[in-house]
């Protein structure tokens, strides 16, 4: 089996100063792909700048052999994404992946959290990923080619306490993923989401001594298959940590159908509610739509 190259296909990866992104960088730049590694060099809650994290990783890439530039823009507004997309037309003239990775922390209690909590990580995670993948799209879409991948989170997929502002942004990257993968699909426009558990700094006062086997580089090898021209996955969403990577997919029971619906035929009926036997997986909307449409027709 032949090595999985990226000869001449230009990839974006956000965040990509340190921790996952780099790793991304690094592995994908030695693979031949041209990288614009884009960071801020902010802290882990978002403050401050360091136009300098961004060209270390550079230097790195290209005393390897590979071939890539630095951005320093933030993902943060529409301004910032569409000059990381222009920076990658003006260097290479094209754009064929994005790998939404750039993130910030800042944790708290619900009943604690404000609006200065919650506004800026949605800025970075969600809408960050608007801001960059928007203007990369129309060029995807243009040249019938693209894939993208965009960080998501076991605390938006399963709940984590102290992170409702995190945990929203993250499950809002799984349904514009899906969405994503609908619209992109007769374009070759591929979109996948990870759920990635890396010792980083972002993590590094979490995971303990668990960190020693959750290397950020472990996660890369699932990012670069995924960006990768060969896989056919799209709407999909991955766990991946320590060398482990597994699916991890929204299902739909069965269900009780009455055309006489009442709480108190709900609350006589509700094992076959919440029966988990018979479950589906819906690829998109319609195929959630027919499963309503044969339930009815019963």
């Amino acid at each position: 089996m032949t090595d999985l190259g990226f000869d001449g296909k230009v990839a974006i990866i956000t965040g990509a100063g340190g921790g996952l992104g780099k790793q991304h960088a690094l592995m994908m730049a030695a693979r031949g792909a041209l990288i614009v590694v884009n960071d801020l060099g902010g802290s882990v809650d978002g403050s401050g700048s360091d136009k300098g994290a961004a060209q270390l990783v550079v230097d790195e890439i290209t005393a390897a052999g590979g071939d890539a530039v630095a951005n320093t823009d933030s993902v943060a507004t529409p301004e910032g994404g569409e000059s990381i997309v222009k920076t990658a037309v003006d260097a290479y003239g094209k754009v064929d992946i994005v790998i939404n990775n750039a993130g910030i922390l800042r944790d708290k209690s619900f009943h604690n959290m404000g609006p200065d909590l919650v506004d800026p990580v949605l800025d970075v995670h969600l809408r960050g990923a608007f801001n960059v993948t928007g203007p990369a799209w129309k060029l995807m879409r243009e040249q019938g080619y693209g894939r993208i991948v965009s960080t998501s989170s076991a605390a938006g997929i399963f709940g984590n306490f102290g992170q409702a502002n995190y945990g929203a942004a993250k499950m809002g990257l799984v349904g514009f993923t899906n969405v994503l993968a609908v619209e992109g699909a007769k374009y070759n426009v591929k979109a996948n989401a990870i759920a990635p558990l890396a010792f980083t700094r972002m993590t590094e006062d979490l995971l303990g001594p668990l960190g020693e086997k959750l290397q950020p580089e472990l996660v890369s090898p699932l990012v670069t298959y995924l960006s990768h021209e060969s896989c056919d996955s799209t709407g999909r969403v991955y766990s991946v940590g320590g060398g482990r990577v597994a699916e991890v997919f929204i299902a739909e029971c069965q269900g009780y159908t009455s055309n006489e619906l009442t709480p108190e035929s709900l609350r006589d009926n509700w094992d076959t509610v919440t029966d988990q036997t018979g479950y589906e997986v819906p690829a998109a909307i319609a195929e959630e739509t027919a499963m309503f449409l044969k339930a009815l027709k019963d």
